[in-house]
């Protein structure tokens, strides 16, 4: 997925265009992501990690950074990748399709959002989260896989609050659902101050929040209970609607794999199933309803990727593109894995079958970060100053 004069399928943007396939070397990503996951994270490898206390694979997280995906937007002269927001989308597609159970994308995102916060000014690299680790060594360790990461966002915006004292920020409320709160490091927070939204960053360290029960058992997922919890600023409302953006892309993409997922899984089962004496797949109604999905799916791969790319390259449609991208990806996982569901038919609300797994996956992912109906209020508040302005919308 390239910015280019040429592309025949791009949409213009100024004198070029954006070319919405993938480039060759985010196929041979895709290609690469695919064959270690297909290797180290076969379903079954997935039931063995629900089944512990953790729900974390800790050789396949190792296997993924050795292959440098945890800094996969580090720049290449701290020993990243040097990549960007839809490489990092390409390798979320993939997890996603395999359920895999690793921190990667809260990881990713609360190291870019520690690095953007250094770079801009806003953070010393020497300032110190949590006991003893500065910002820089934590950054490295992130990069690495030696630690990971979580963000922590609330559908109430005074959720929790953030407040200045003589040692330092502190965070006091209570969070959303947090996907591997019970396992980070360092936990990246959206609060509220005095002036408005900001973003903070605070240790996991000894205050790990208990895993809570959850109906997705392929990750651990917690709320955290801040009381008067010492934090840094990260930034304002720029910097928090930086990594909102950010966020939906990589959890809509992660969407996009599990649907992607159960359409095969749905299609391969239409064709071995026979019943009145040939395969369900010939019938009218299970046809419609895979063409459906289909169309879904493939709706969800274009808002997503739009979504990363806008959010990457800083175009003026980043914020909108990354809720549509929510808003679709959302309505549009739901209905695939109804469709999955009706097809099965009585097997696949069954234990043993693996469309529930994918089915409650998709469904955390559908309200992590604000549902559907939050993000259609939200394309509206950005979309409304235009309208009334006379611009365009789209």
């Amino acid at each position: 997925m390239t910015h280019t004069s040429g592309s025949r399928r791009g949409r213009s943007v100024g004198s070029g265009a954006v070319d919405f396939d993938l480039s060759e070397d985010q196929v041979a990503l895709r290609d690469a992501a695919s064959s270690l996951l297909d290797g180290r994270c076969p379903v079954t490898r997935v039931r063995d990690v629900a089944a512990g206390p953790r729900h974390l694979d800790d050789d396949l997280w190792a296997a993924m950074a050795e292959q440098g995906w945890t800094a996969v937007e580090r720049s290449a002269d701290d020993g990243g990748l040097g990549l960007g927001l839809v490489e990092v989308a390409v390798l979320c597609e993939q997890l996603g399709r395999h359920l895999a159970p690793v921190p990667f994308a809260g990881t990713v995102l609360a190291h870019g959002a520690v690095a953007a916060a250094v770079a801009g000014g806003e953070l010393a690299p020497d300032a110190v989260l949590g006991d003893d680790d500065d910002v820089g060594g934590l950054g490295t360790r992130l990069a690495g896989g030696a630690a990971t990461g979580a963000v922590a966002w609330s559908a109430r915006p005074d959720a929790v609050r953030a407040e200045p004292g003589p040692d330092g920020w502190h965070l006091t409320g209570r969070t959303g659902p947090v996907v591997y709160g019970p396992a980070a490091d360092a936990i990246v927070v959206f609060a509220r101050e005095a002036a408005g939204p900001a973003l903070f960053a605070t240790s996991g360290g000894a205050d790990r929040p208990a895993p809570e029960p959850a109906m997705d058992r392929t990750r651990s997922l917690a709320w955290l209970d801040l009381e008067h919890r010492p934090a840094l600023r990260l930034g304002g409302p720029d910097a928090a609607d930086a990594l909102l953006d950010r966020a939906l892309a990589a959890v809509s993409a992660e969407m996009l794999g599990a649907a992607d997922r159960v359409l095969a899984m749905t299609v391969e089962y239409a064709k071995d199933r026979v019943q009145f004496g040939r395969p369900i797949g010939g019938f009218q109604a299970v046809k419609h309803r895979c063409a459906d999905m289909l169309v879904d799916v493939e709706g969800m791969r274009s808002a997503a990727y739009y979504a990363a790319w806008a959010v990457g390259a800083g175009d003026r449609d980043a914020a909108a593109a990354a809720s549509a991208a929510k808003v679709w990806c959302s309505d549009a996982a739901r209905r695939v894995m109804a469709s999955a569901l009706q097809v099965h038919g009585g097997i696949g609300f069954t234990w043993e079958h693996d469309l529930h797994l994918f089915l409650k996956r998709s469904q955390l992912d559908q309200v992590s970060l604000g549902d559907a109906p939050h993000h259609r209020e939200r394309l509206a508040r950005i979309l409304r100053p235009r309208a009334e302005r006379g611009e365009p919308v789209l």
